[in-house]
């Protein structure tokens, strides 16, 4: 639509064919690190200079998050350069900022589109924006939304009011769920060289080399990885909220430990010390993997992560190396 500030693009409040399989990719991890649109002033409807103006980032699963949710709404949307990351990583990493809001203000030449000066801003973007700063340098005032985009419509109809239940941060089944894929897809480079590696490892023995170990013992030795690997992207994401303990590197160690148990059962070995061995190694990898969903929950914090990992990779990685140690010495101590 025309504005006094030049052409501004219309986007559909519904995904179209396209919008869903590019969603389902970034989902894998396909396309998660360029799956992003071109900043700047967006609108849905008819607005006029009296409508809102709602910011966000420019990762296209968030913006796509928000305009789904404007149906029937009429207003601007100010998209930020995030360089394709969503708000509450870009806030973390000073890219969702004072200085990137202001940047777009002035891009965008938000004086000469609107009536009013105020911004609505997520609320998960609160920890990289100075409200005080952005009013002094682009004279917009900022008013902080809900934390989802689904209460958009509500939070506008009620004035710019968010109700108790729109500043809570809770992290439900579903959302834990549809993370799984995209941290099992990225292991695939990873997989590449350990599985071959752990059929290479399981043939030493006292023959030197052994075809037939090589496939027995590989083939235990892969499939307790895969064990480890379940436990701890799935497994952890899935049960956070009835696993104990606040950090997940015990979560995973407790997860990988159980199924490590349950993988050892079942897998054709007879040695003590090669059950053993697989049983630390699937601990190991279930425990370092699961420490991946410090980052997409608000259990912890950047700090509360730091601590995390000294205290729990040391351990991961004693468990993952006497495990390696036994697997190799259990042939010769038969």
């Amino acid at each position: 639509m025309d504005t006094p500030a030049g052409p501004v693009p219309r986007v559909r409040t519904r995904m179209l064919p396209s919008d869903r399989l590019g969603t389902a990719l970034a989902r894998l991890g396909a396309t998660r690190h360029r799956y992003k649109v071109v900043p700047g002033l967006y609108c849905v409807g008819n607005p006029t200079p009296d409508s809102p103006v709602l910011v966000t980032a420019n990762y296209k699963l968030t913006f796509d998050a928000v305009r789904t949710e404007l149906s029937g709404q009429d207003a601007w949307l100010l998209v930020t350069d995030t360089r394709g990351i969503n708000v509450w990583c870009a806030a973390g990493k000073n890219l969702f900022a004072t200085h990137e809001i202001v940047l777009s203000v002035r891009n965008a030449q938000l004086d000469k589109v609107v009536a009013h000066r105020t911004l609505v801003l997520p609320q998960l973007g609160a920890p990289g924006v100075a409200a005080y700063r952005v009013k002094r340098e682009c004279g917009f005032k900022v008013v902080w939304g809900p934390v989802r985009a689904a209460d958009l419509p509500a939070f506008l109809a009620d004035g710019f009011t968010a109700t108790g239940k729109m500043r809570m941060v809770d992290f439900p089944l579903r959302e834990r769920a549809v993370l799984i894929p995209v941290e099992i897809f990225l292991l695939w480079k990873l997989l590449a060289w350990v599985l071959p590696l752990s059929f290479l490892l399981s043939a030493i023995g006292p023959d030197v080399f052994s075809f037939s170990a090589l496939w027995q013992r590989g083939v235990c030795a892969a499939t307790a990885t895969l064990v480890g690997i379940l436990a701890g992207c799935a497994a952890v994401p899935l049960l956070l909220d009835r696993l104990p303990w606040r950090q997940f590197w015990p979560k995973g160690a407790l997860t990988g430990c159980l199924a490590g148990l349950a993988a050892v059962l079942l897998l054709p070995l007879s040695g003590l010390v090669e059950n053993v061995a697989l049983l630390l190694w699937t601990t190991a990898v279930s425990s370092y993997l699961a420490m991946n969903f410090t980052g997409s929950t608000p259990y912890t914090s950047p700090s509360g992560v730091e601590a995390e990992m000294r205290r729990g990779i040391p351990l991961q990685a004693a468990a993952a190396l006497a495990g390696l140690i036994l697997w190799l010495a259990a042939p010769f101590l038969g």
